[in-house]
């Protein structure tokens, strides 16, 4: 018989998380630390988070990209395709700028998350839009939901691959670069909210 190795709980699922040094990692938005879960438990294939107030926290945030990118038009549904898609994207970052594509990741997540965004409030008969700062759940999930529909477009009717576009868009939110999608997204949100103040 064979002997069976020790494994972190959720590597069998995530075997690419082995070769990340996830204690190495730094989160320097103390709004976001809280919601950023590092941890791998398990591979859930349903929504264990479903109806449980901030039930979404305990979720690793890279199971989380995976789920997110489940909802763009090629992968609806298909969580395995959209993990290798995410295993591809880190192997490009690590190969390219020899660090933690995991500390890449949540750079890119730090610079792409709005601080205030506008609400539109009624005073007598008129609309009114208001600026309002967002709950720091709410800038990650926005911050997410980002940077899937750029990898998304940048690799429509592009000859690059989807891998190589999120590597691109998680790379250049990492630096705040206003050519990413979702660094560009969160300008023009914080820009109409500052005209709403």
């Amino acid at each position: 018989m064979t002997e069976k190795k020790d494994v972190q709980p959720g590597t069998a699922f995530f075997p690419m998380l082995e070769k990340y040094d996830m204690s190495a990692v730094k989160i320097e938005d103390l709004g976001l630390q809280r919601y950023i879960n590092l941890e791998i438990k398990d591979f859930f294939l349903g929504a264990p988070h479903a109806n449980k107030m901030f039930g979404k926290a305990s979720l690793s945030i890279i199971e989380r990209l995976i789920t997110i990118l489940m909802k763009t038009e090629m992968y609806t549904g298909q969580k395995t395709k959209s993990y290798k898609v995410v295993r591809k994207a880190f192997e490009i970052i690590d190969k390219r700028t020899k660090t933690n594509p995991v500390q890449v990741f949540i750079d890119a997540l730090q610079n792409a998350a709005p601080k205030e965004e506008t609400t539109r409030l009624r005073f007598g008969g008129i609309m009114v839009p208001k600026a309002v700062d967002i709950s720091p759940q709410r800038r990650l999930d926005i911050a997410l939901r980002n940077i899937c529909p750029g990898c998304m477009t940048a690799s429509h009717k592009n000859k690059k691959s989807m891998e190589a576009c999120l590597a691109d868009e998680l790379l250049k939110a990492s630096k705040n670069d206003p050519s990413s999608f979702a660094v560009a997204k969160k300008n023009e949100s914080e820009r109409v909210s500052k005209a709403a103040r």
